[in-house]
């Protein structure tokens, strides 16, 4: 027999094995909800996912509660270089956020709904936006390392998707839109801060492969080909969860080397995490101008 739907739900048949495997995610996102409104009482306007070498922007945040990730049900343990693992819970310029400060990869063995899971709190605990930031490498020959692109959209090449499986209407529609995964008005604004405070920053399409290995010179060139300004490991799961459960995305992406097949250098994590702290205040000045003025928009 196959799947059916009844209040919301997509269900199999009772007899399924794969039911309660793949339906239990409300139960665990109402669980880990519990456990941070233990800790913080307030409703966040903004969720932010901080990638590698750039947490300091937690620095900002008048910090009302931490939790470390492994006293909350069900999140994974940040196991990457960089990745401090514990979410900060405050206020950013008055306006009350929730950061990750260090996220999960695929290549880190976790699966991509395990990898999406914080976004999903998030929208859960009342937060209406979302701020994602990540280390890449760059494709196109036009930027240069240090600087920052703006997310205008994605290519997901990681092999998989957070969304396989039966579908939980209450999390989500079955086939979400993609048309527009990162919001064209704050992709707007992200620059035109940039512009203001005489930020090089560019707008470009990011790709996600699973890593954890650097890319080939053929790897460089097909991506390139294929659209990609930037390449990295993160980012485009939780962008296609926050679409499917309604947030509002706007994405950076700090240049940390540039990956062009023809003047190709080895690289290192230790070099890839320094341009990411040295163009972190960068990112931190756009965060800031992000959440002022997304503080203004009443969404319906």
């Amino acid at each position: 027999m196959g799947a059916f739907v009844r209040r919301g739900v997509a269900r199999l048949p009772a007899s399924s094995s794969i039911a309660p495997i793949m339906l239990d995610l409300y139960d665990k996102i109402e669980e880990a909800k519990a456990t941070i409104t233990a800790a913080w009482d307030r409703q966040p306007k903004v969720g932010i996912i901080l990638g590698t070498g750039l947490g300091g922007l937690v620095e900002e945040i008048e910090v009302e509660a931490t939790l470390e990730y492994g006293e909350i049900p069900h999140f994974p343990t940040s196991t990457a270089t960089s990745h401090r693992g514990r979410l900060v819970c405050g206020t950013l310029r008055g306006v009350p956020v929730v950061a990750m400060e260090g996220r999960f990869h695929m290549y880190e063995g976790y699966a991509l709904k395990e990898i999406t899971l914080p976004v999903r709190i998030f929208k859960a605990l009342g937060a209406e936006w979302l701020v994602v930031s990540n280390a890449c490498g760059g494709l196109n020959p036009h930027f240069r390392s240090g600087d920052i692109m703006v997310i205008e959209d994605q290519i997901n090449l990681m092999g998989d998707n957070p969304l396989i499986g039966i579908n939980d209407d209450r999390l989500g529609p079955r086939f979400p839109d993609m048309s527009a995964p990162y919001d064209p008005l704050l992709i707007d604004r992200a620059l035109q801060l940039a512009r203001q405070e005489d930020i090089p920053a560019h707008q470009g399409v990011f790709v996600a492969v699973s890593g954890p290995n650097l890319e080939t010179r053929a790897e460089y060139r097909f991506l390139r080909a294929v659209g990609a300004d930037v390449v990295g490991m993160s980012t485009v799961p939780e962008t296609i969860v926050a679409a499917h459960c309604g947030l509002k995305v706007v994405g950076f992406s700090i240049v940390t080397d540039m990956c062009l097949p023809d003047a190709l250098h080895a690289v290192n994590v230790e070099q890839i995490i320094a341009v990411a702290n040295e163009a972190e205040p960068k990112l931190r000045t756009l965060v800031r101008g992000i959440v002022d003025f997304v503080s203004e928009i009443r969404l319906a």
